[in-house]
């Protein structure tokens, strides 16, 4: 007998269409792998029901209005829409969109946002005392707008309590994926990974940046290309020496041209891509301590250790027992 699980998503004018077809695929491939024992029943709701115009241009159907919505629900799901200003992405805070979370939200049992849909929920009050993210683009605006919000603009998602909060595009599959985690296990939710054909399926703790991708482009692309050989090359000799004789340059000036196009020391960035890469053995392989750290330039599994453990807070060990994903 199959558990009723209503999942209600909120739809509206300019809303991300991934930010809500990404969750109802989740839940509806969660249903297929357990052969509808998963019980999970989505509805989107929007302000008049109908028809709504997405980002994307693609018009989704709306099974409910807004006013509509009652009795129980397991879970409220609230995506984001951004509104494009010179300075960057602003996310789109709709007081209609806001008073009726306020009002649905005491009907579920969980609550959770998708990219800047944690806007919403701050705007609703649902965030105050609460650690939260959104996506990176918008985090200074979610911390300056609701000082009452512990905004990390750097997971994947956040859980505190009964409400989630996810960063933003794809990450929305990542949170999906531990919903289907919390109610049926993690078999389940790799099971459906597997079918979406995801890479690995992401924890909450991880970051929404690579080493590269943390960084603003330079302007010179003499250090962007050498950022990639970084990425590329982690156990080679990435010494500020080794470095700046591969640009032509002087010790002193390759150290001030490469903080200046990156806003970090080369010593600080290696280090940063070597523990990224390191992640990457741990989580997907069983290579042994010693190999992972020769394979990404440490030298030691003492060496790893400390940078592992500054970077994410975790040693190798741990970070393995909690993000490993390979079979």
């Amino acid at each position: 007998m199959s558990t009723n699980r209503r999942v209600v998503i909120a739809v509206f004018p300019d809303v991300d269409l991934l930010d809500v077809t990404g969750p109802a695929e989740v839940f509806a491939l969660a249903n297929r792998e357990t052969g509808g024992a998963a019980g999970y029943r989505v509805q989107l709701a929007g302000p008049e029901g109908g028809p709504v115009r997405t980002s994307a241009g693609v018009r989704l159907l709306c099974d409910l209005a807004f006013a509509d919505v009652d009795g129980v629900l397991d879970t409220l799901l609230v995506p984001g829409a951004v509104d494009l200003h010179p300075d960057g992405p602003v996310a789109r805070v709709d007081p209609e969109v806001v008073a009726w979370v306020k009002g649905t939200a005491p009907l579920a049992r969980r609550i959770a946002s998708v990219c800047v849909g944690a806007h919403v929920l701050a705007a609703a009050g649902l965030l105050d005392g609460r650690t939260a993210t959104t996506h990176w683009s918008t985090a200074a605006q979610l911390a300056a707008d609701h000082p009452a919000v512990t905004v990390d603009p750097d997971p994947i998602f956040v859980r505190c309590g009964q409400v989630w909060t996810g960063a933003g595009i794809s990450a929305c599959m990542d949170l999906a994926l531990a919903l289907v985690a919390e109610d049926l296990g993690e078999e389940v939710a790799l099971a459906v990974a597997r079918q979406l054909v995801m890479y690995l399926k992401r924890q909450g703790g991880q970051s929404q940046f690579s080493v590269p991708l943390s960084r603003p482009p330079a302007t010179r692309r003499d250090i962007d290309e050498l950022r990639s050989y970084i990425a590329e090359h982690v156990d080679a000799d990435l010494s500020t020496a080794a470095l700046a004789a591969r640009m032509c340059l002087s010790e002193r000036h390759f150290a001030r041209v490469f903080r200046q196009e990156t806003g970090t020391t080369p010593g600080a960035y290696v280090e940063a891509a070597r523990v990224e890469a390191a992640r990457r053995l741990l989580e997907g392989t069983d290579q042994p301590l010693d190999q992972v750290a020769s394979a990404c330039g440490f030298g030691s599994v003492e060496t790893l250790h400390r940078a592992l453990r500054k970077q994410t807070g975790t040693t190798p060990a741990a970070y393995r027992r909690r993000f490993r994903t390979a079979g």
